[in-house]
């Protein structure tokens, strides 16, 4: 609530508006009156504001990634249908030290240890966090000066989440003590390490590497930094992360015929002799998913929006069918193979990067590849310090 009016006061004096997403997980009995209570509240005070109500979650494993997951789907789904660029977040200082725990606890590396960014940019929006740095008690103390109330989320402090009981071990909801302080200093040094990094490694992708519509990349030989190596296998991979350091910096050391994190580096032969032919393992690759516009297969290949679709088609991999397709391309098998392609009860339909479609899909012969992140986006933004 603290996030909508402050973006609404700072856009309205520059003569733009927001737009209110208020998210309802559907998960407890009083969560849509109390969504629907704070869509009243925000329209109230000439706001903007969308209910998005998530279907299919259920309680059991994983429950807190699946619904972060299912969220932020929503939210980036919404902004694009409405034409939003910019994706503002609620997360503060309070947040940031339970992340930087938990990404402790789950052995992460320096990396991760930087925790959540104040911006970041996925294939649709770029994610603004201005509050990371703010202390929770300056939010409240913001809503009671606006009069303006607000719901507490009696999930936040469900002891059987770990992000809970973290909260309540840190023993500090106004966010000003000094575990928060000092957890948010190390996510920010470790931060302006992680940008520097992936400032560098998107020099070096820029001057080494071409990364090819078709999802794969062609890497000049020599050593490189770790974190361009990794930034190349997360997006080919189709992956949210990047293998483990040591497994890519032991690579990126001595970069040789290996196959990690679901992509395979070899030899690029006579596609560019020299180089290095960076793809996605066909072993790795994902089964086939119900072919319908805007659908992702493999995390990495969207089909078209406007696609119209026979019934009964599937979204996969080409596989074996490349031994037919090969005529005329200078794509390697290893490559052919892990192309996008349409299928109809066990016959190949439509190969759209191929150009080869059948009378069956005769309109449909677009497929994006559409990685989850930027192999180089903008570089890591620690937050400003807690205040």
């Amino acid at each position: 609530m603290a996030l909508a009016l402050l973006a609404d006061a700072w856009a309205r004096a520059r003569g733009g508006a927001v737009l209110a997403l208020v998210v309802d997980h559907g998960l407890r009995a009083e969560s849509a009156a109390e969504a629907e209570l704070t869509v009243a509240r925000l329209t109230a005070r000439g706001i903007v504001a969308r209910l998005l109500t998530l279907a299919g979650l259920a309680k059991g494993p994983a429950l807190a990634a699946r619904a972060r997951a299912a969220r932020y789907a929503a939210l980036e789904a919404a902004c694009a249908g409405d034409g939003r660029l910019h994706l503002l977040l609620g997360h503060h200082a309070g947040d940031q030290a339970e992340t930087l725990a938990m990404r402790v606890l789950s052995g992460s590396g320096p990396a991760g240890r930087a925790a959540m960014p104040a911006l970041a940019e996925t294939a649709w929006v770029r994610l603004l966090r201005p509050l990371l740095g703010m202390a929770p008690v300056r939010l409240r103390a913001t809503l009671r000066a606006a009069g303006v109330a607000w719901v507490d989320d009696p999930s936040n402090a469900d002891p059987a989440t770990l992000r809970a009981r973290l909260r309540a071990a840190r023993a500090d909801p106004d966010g000003t003590g000094a575990a928060t302080r000092r957890a948010a200093e190390a996510a920010a040094a470790a931060g302006a390490a992680r940008g520097w990094a992936e400032r560098e490694a998107a020099g070096v992708l820029a001057r080494r590497a071409r990364l090819h519509p078709e999802g794969y990349a062609l890497l000049t030989p020599g050593t490189l930094p770790p974190s361009a190596l990794a930034a190349l296998l997360r997006v080919l991979g189709g992956a949210d992360w990047a293998p483990g350091p040591a497994q890519v910096a032991a690579l990126a050391r001595a970069p040789r015929a290996a196959t990690l994190g679901g992509v395979r580096i070899m030899p690029a032969g006579r596609l560019a002799p020299g180089h290095w032919l960076l793809v996605r393992e066909a072993a790795a690759m994902a089964a086939p998913v119900a072919a319908r516009a805007g659908v992702v297969w493999d995390g990495r290949f969207r089909l078209a929006d406007h696609a119209t679709l026979p019934r009964g088609l599937r979204l996969g991999a080409i596989g074996d069918a490349a031994a037919g397709l090969r005529r005329g391309s200078r794509m390697p098998a290893a490559l052919l193979r892990t192309l996008p392609a349409l299928w109809r009860d066990g016959v190949l339909v439509n190969a759209p990067i191929l150009g080869y479609c059948d009378l069956l899909c005769y309109q449909t012969c677009r497929v994006e590849f559409v990685p989850r992140s930027p192999a180089a986006g903008a570089p890591f933004l620690p937050p400003a310090r807690v205040t």
